[in-house]
């Protein structure tokens, strides 16, 4: 019996020893921390609403029943309204922005016409810019742009005081340019100031003193020149 008893001591001391080289031999188990993955992410979506001043800068040449009159000339004046837009960013540096309002001009001779208002038109201009943003200067974000504006003139009145009627304006097409930064205040909201130079080229006509036939070519072109507030969203 004691011999018995000392066998099995003895086996149960080897096993014992023995496990701290079984553990050693073993695969470990300790799960190993992953470094999460993060994304970098940005808000693709901006809006901006603006008080703008459109500043034609603006010239004609006219004829008068068919002949060049080159003493004669047309001024368009300027304009302040509210402006909305929107952009979309491809990426951080690339995005489309369309741009919108209405503003309403009055159309004055000068020249040969000077101290005559011919009337007054309304200018529906939409424009669509390709821009780039500069995205390295911190809560600084300039930007450039180039595209193309479509105008519509409507609500064309002659002024009959001065002896016009039947004004008409032709829809005209033309490149467009911009410059302009958003000052960031936090991720969603800044600060927006713009320039832009739209080409605005439509044919005009009217009658005058209901027996001469006025047909003139105007640039408009303004200088648009705005500031306002910046609104970016979207992002995940």
């Amino acid at each position: 019996m004691k011999y018995s008893f000392r066998i099995a001591a003895a086996a149960i001391t080897l096993g014992v020893a023995a496990l701290p080289a079984l553990a050693a031999d073993l695969p470990s188990r300790v799960a190993v921390a992953k470094a999460p993955i993060v994304f970098e992410t940005f808000d693709p979506w901006m809006v901006r609403v603006r008080a703008i001043g459109v500043l034609p800068d603006s010239s004609a040449k006219v004829w008068v029943n068919s002949a060049y009159s080159s003493g004669s000339g047309l001024h368009v004046t300027n304009s302040v309204v509210p402006e909305v837009d929107i952009s979309y960013f491809f990426t951080k540096n690339i995005a489309v922005e369309a741009i919108c309002c209405i503003t309403p001009h009055t159309i004055r001779g000068t020249g040969d016409l000077a101290g005559l208002q011919v009337g007054k038109t309304t200018v529906f201009p939409p424009t669509v810019m390709l821009q780039y943003h500069f995205t390295d200067l911190g809560a600084f974000k300039p930007y450039v742009g180039i595209g193309g504006n479509w105008t519509h003139y409507f609500d064309n009145n002659a002024n009959n005081a001065d002896g016009f009627t039947n004004l008409k304006l032709k829809d005209s097409f033309g490149v467009a340019a911009q410059i302009g930064v958003d000052y960031m205040i936090n991720r969603n909201w800044g600060i927006n100031v713009d320039v832009k130079r739209i080409m605005m080229r439509p044919e005009a006509t009217v009658t005058l003193a209901n027996v001469n036939a006025v047909r003139a070519d105007v640039k408009i072109d303004p200088w648009v020149i705005g500031a306002g507030v910046t609104y970016r969203f979207g992002g995940k």
